[in-house]
């Protein structure tokens, strides 16, 4: 077991909190926090935030209490830090997930309202809700399988052009650059550092958008070869064919929040 905490010294909310991580793997310190009753809710990409009153019981449990500074080295010599910017939520982080990929990487999942450094966005997606909250599927023929509009950018193209881009290419539907709102990315990152094949940086972006339609299920079709199919679908529908993504985390956050404005 290599499970540690701090000791409750970080104020927030009218109490103190600890960071509880392990220094292996994401899979260990779930599983642990699983084990003791902490809520998923509670992850903040690299660790649980949990309060002072449960100090004492998560060191009964097996935590090794150590310093904030001691826990953040950890975290950083472990590869297992999980940089994000204020006021973004991380939602999952998962290991040699993209195919074709014969390296090791890390696949970062983060909601956020942030925009995605420019330079380094090799791809965008767009999840469109229309007028009565169906969502636009599209289904590749690479991959077999049902997901939003996503792809690569083009020399010269600029992160928001390219997707209105996708979307029209995979669905023949017409949108805006200056109409898509940023709601998350992934993060792409390579462990030995090196850029391979067409991601082009150590750390790539794939930034995702949301785009709310004040119509009713348009027509929609694929205009280019790469996808066969698209059409709207329901939640559950959407749920069923889309929930072992490994972005589906993003996609429920997304649609929850559509359906509350």
């Amino acid at each position: 077991m290599t499970i540690w905490i701090d000791p409750p010294r970080w104020p927030a909310h009218q109490r103190l909190w600890s960071h509880l991580i392990s220094d292996q793997s994401y899979d260990e310190l779930h599983t642990f926090a699983g084990a003791v009753g902490i809520p998923r809710g509670a992850f903040e990409g690299d660790h649980y935030d949990v309060p002072q009153e449960r100090y004492d019981a998560l060191v009964s449990a097996g935590a090794a209490p150590t310093s904030g500074k001691d826990v953040a080295r950890r975290l950083r010599d472990s590869g297992l830090r999980f940089p994000k910017r204020r006021g973004e939520k991380p939602l999952a982080s998962v290991r040699d997930i993209v195919p074709g990929l014969s390296v090791g990487h890390r696949m970062d999942l983060i909601a956020s309202p942030l925009p995605t450094p420019e330079g380094q966005t090799a791809a965008a997606a767009v999840f469109v809700v229309d007028a009565a909250g169906s969502l636009l599927l599209v289904h590749s023929v690479v991959r077999d399988a049902w997901g939003a509009p996503a792809g690569g950018r083009e020399p010269g193209e600029q992160v928001r052009e390219g997707a209105v881009r996708e979307v029209w290419e995979e669905s023949g539907l017409r949108l805006l650059p200056d109409d898509l709102v940023p709601c998350g990315y992934e993060r792409l990152i390579f462990d030995d550092g090196v850029p391979v094949g067409r991601w082009p940086h150590v750390r790539n972006y794939v930034a995702c958008f949301v785009r709310r339609l004040d119509v009713v299920r348009p027509r929609v079709e694929p205009v280019l070869d790469d996808v066969d199919a698209a059409d709207w679908f329901g939640y559950d529908e959407v749920e069923r064919r889309c929930r072992n993504e490994y972005w589906w985390p993003l996609l429920e956050r997304v649609v929850a929040a559509v359906a509350r404005a």
